[in-house]
């Protein structure tokens, strides 16, 4: 184990699934910097679902000697995970460790390079079949926890109401 005092961990984030391996392009990832040799420390983590969650990340690397930890949201858009749920995420648990600095880093969001990327995804999506032709596997293989709601497509007009609904349970609970 190296023992170097003052390490510098990468963390990259994702928001997670149910469905085995969707991981994988991000781990991909993580293990190129790891090579790269620029970070002692590269890890993942996922915001819900299977894990490994942030808290257990976040203390592994710490007690690998991480004492600069940047955690990087694998994510394009900045929804309400990159405006609130990540960094009151991550402000709970640095008061766990005041020795280490704890940078909450800016996510995939756009550069000229995804422009590169999306125009190579078309080009070799060209030579795919129409959807029609495309077998599913069936919903229930990834079934939900009870206590997780699956997505479900409503009107604005709808989504109000239950925005309503739910800021009055939270009042009443």
């Amino acid at each position: 184990m190296d023992n170097r005092k003052n390490k510098n961990a990468i963390i990259l984030m994702a928001h997670g699934s149910r469905v085995p391996g969707a991981g994988e392009a991000m781990e991909k990832v993580a293990c190129r910097l790891s090579e790269y040799g620029h970070y002692d420390i590269v890890e993942t983590c996922y915001m819900s679902r299977l894990g490994p969650h942030f808290e257990e990340t976040l203390e592994k690397c710490v007690k690998q000697g991480a004492k600069l930890v940047v955690l990087i949201p694998y994510f394009l858009n900045l929804g309400l995970h990159m405006k609130l749920d990540i960094p009151v995420k991550m402000k709970k648990e640095s008061e766990k460790y005041p020795d280490v600095k704890l940078i909450f880093g800016k996510n995939l969001g756009f550069d000229e390079l995804l422009v590169e990327i999306v125009k190579k995804r078309i080009e070799e999506s060209l030579q795919l079949c129409d959807v029609r032709e495309i077998d599913l596997e069936p919903r229930d293989r990834y079934k939900l926890p009870p206590e997780e709601l699956e997505y479900v497509a409503m009107s604005q007009e709808e989504a109000k109401r239950f925005k309503a609904e739910r800021r009055n349970q939270r009042k009443l609970g």
